[in-house]
């Protein structure tokens, strides 16, 4: 099984990159394919190896605790691969965990393809099984925004998500032109993470 792959990102997709591993291709499906494009030159990205009788796929994540907490969330009835990337896409995994802990169904029912009878299952499957993983994020309390309710503006929910994006690396003139345009796209419902994931395709295709 492979667990991680090294390599430079050689195509861009919505729902994925292809890496470049020793004059290999390889397809792998990314909760945030922008992010993951964004590193220059070679970039880890540890994977999840799904096998099934009709397909062989590779999921990848920019961190272990993203990778385990993905494998957790397809022990879960009802959930499969697609549907927990589509939970990772729109939750950080300190958020979806703490909303575990938490029991916080509103969150979770805000997560793609999450109704109540899944968030319910989700709880009661994962409260007690989800020790470890993310527990330095957790510590810093840099993801509580994503498992309280949305923030009162757009504006309250973008200069957070702008924090995070200068902790990335970008400059404030590149974070200003984007939000001259993210700011008619952004509601009081959006939460951080969608708001990121949007700003972070914005930052990349330019």
């Amino acid at each position: 099984m492979i667990d991680f792959l090294r390599g430079p990102v050689v195509h861009l997709e919505n729902e994925y990159v292809v890496m470049d591993v020793h004059g290999v291709g390889y397809r792998v499906f990314c909760p945030n394919p922008y992010a993951i494009a964004k590193a220059e030159g070679e970039t880890m990205v540890y994977i999840h190896h799904h096998v099934r009788e009709d397909a062989i796929q590779l999921f990848g994540f920019p961190t272990r605790d993203e990778q385990k907490l993905f494998r957790k969330l397809i022990e879960v009835s009802g959930i499969g691969p697609r549907v927990a990337l589509g939970i990772l896409s729109g939750g950080s995994p300190e958020g979806v965990i703490t909303a575990i802990y938490q029991e916080n169904i509103t969150f979770l029912t805000k997560l793609p393809g999450i109704g109540k009878k899944t968030a319910q299952r989700m709880i009661l499957d994962l409260k007690d099984k989800l020790d470890g993983i993310g527990d330095s994020m957790m510590a810093t309390g840099l993801f509580a925004a994503t498992t309280t309710a949305p923030a009162a503006s757009g504006g309250d929910v973008w200069s957070e998500v702008r924090e995070a994006l200068k902790a990335l690396g970008y400059t404030d003139t590149e974070l200003d032109r984007v939000w001259q345009t993210l700011k008619h796209e952004v509601f009081p419902e959006d939460t951080v993470d969608a708001v990121m994931k949007r700003a972070l395709k914005m930052l990349y295709t330019g």
